[in-house]
């Protein structure tokens, strides 16, 4: 999956035509039909057409699905693009795809973790850093001033973490 990102999933169904509730992981979340056949995990492709916005994402219909007990059994589906499909993103912006797995060092270059996942609750991206032999995971925020450096040629990060973030 390597060469595939993220864009979006299947909330369930919508209506009872074999509309799907589409959420849309997009910065334009209404191009999410414009990067081609999407696929499922599993390999499942469809054609995504984008009928109308709704609460919460879109009305789409999707290829070969038209009921709605078919849209109801793809309900939590992740729908992937082909990473040569995106746009070529700015030096300063990354797909939370690329963040994900990386090694989080300090800026001495002591081992603070990896990061596990990324979150935005609304002020800033966050990025979940685990650290093997801890039991929780460490939130740290994804700012020029806390993460100066990300090297995804070298795999990892170098972070300048707020003092006390992370435990000794």
């Amino acid at each position: 999956m390597d060469d595939k990102v993220c864009v979006g999933a299947i909330a369930g169904s919508f209506g009872v035509r074999g509309e799907v509730r589409l959420k849309s992981f997009c910065a334009e979340p209404e191009a999410i039909g414009d990067y081609g056949p999407l696929t499922t995990k599993e390999g499942t492709s469809f054609t995504v057409t984008v009928t109308r916005p709704i609460k919460n994402g879109f009305a789409a219909r999707l290829s070969g699905v038209s009921s709605k007990e078919a849209a109801d059994g793809l309900k939590g589906t992740q729908l992937f693009a082909p990473r040569d499909a995106l746009p070529a993103l700015p030096d300063d912006e990354f797909y939370h795809a690329d963040l994900i797995g990386l090694a989080v060092l300090d800026t001495g270059g002591a081992e603070l973790g990896e990061v596990r996942a990324v979150h935005n609750h609304g002020a800033t991206d966050l990025l979940e850093v685990f650290k093997r032999g801890y039991k929780s995971t460490v939130l740290l925020p994804f700012t020029r001033e806390a993460v100066p450096t990300v090297d995804l040629t070298s795999g990892r990060i170098i972070a300048d973490p707020p003092e006390g973030l992370f435990p000794e």
